[in-house]
């Protein structure tokens, strides 16, 4: 599993602990596998000659629907001015063009062009990658997808669950 070190899973009757700190390993665990996740994705990120912060702004844009860049900036839940620079370094690579909302003309858009809509679905790839799961079989996958869902619900926008 990528270099993982592999340990046995504490198991009722074993020196698992009280709840709090069965809980506290799993926190621990999960935040191991997200920084894992993040450091393959920020490799293949740079790969595609984005940083992880313009790559999620392009995966948040819909390419087919225009969006203002303050509604990005709302989206990406970061200021205004992060979004033009962000906004800028997208542009400069071909993958956003700014322009006149038809509706609102005193508003631009950000439209995203043929070249972006190629990259935003490799970035979607590689914000899928599973290869840390591989070792898991389908019946393992489906229960970890369920308690997934089931802690995301707990206290996750409802957009956690979207893409």
């Amino acid at each position: 599993m990528g270099g993982m070190a592999q340990s046995t899973v504490p198991t009722a009757g074993s020196d698992a602990g009280d709840r709090s700190g069965v809980a506290g390993d799993a926190v621990r665990r999960i935040m191991h596998i997200a920084s894992a996740m993040r450091h393959y994705q920020d490799e293949e990120i740079a790969a595609l000659g984005l940083t992880p912060a313009a790559a999620r702004a392009l995966h948040e844009l819909d390419p087919d629907r225009p969006l203002p860049a303050r509604d990005l900036a709302e989206q990406l839940r970061c200021d205004r001015s992060n979004v033009t620079a962000l906004v800028d370094k997208l542009e400069q690579a071909g993958l956003v063009e700014r322009r006149v909302d038809p509706a609102d003309r005193r508003q631009k858009t950000l439209v995203v062009t043929a070249e972006g809509r190629r990259v935003r679905e490799q970035v979607r790839l590689v914000m899928s990658d599973s290869r840390l799961l591989g070792g898991l079989t389908t019946g393992e996958l489906a229960t970890l997808r369920e308690l997934v869902w089931k802690v995301s619900d707990g206290g996750c926008p409802e957009r956690c669950g979207e893409s």
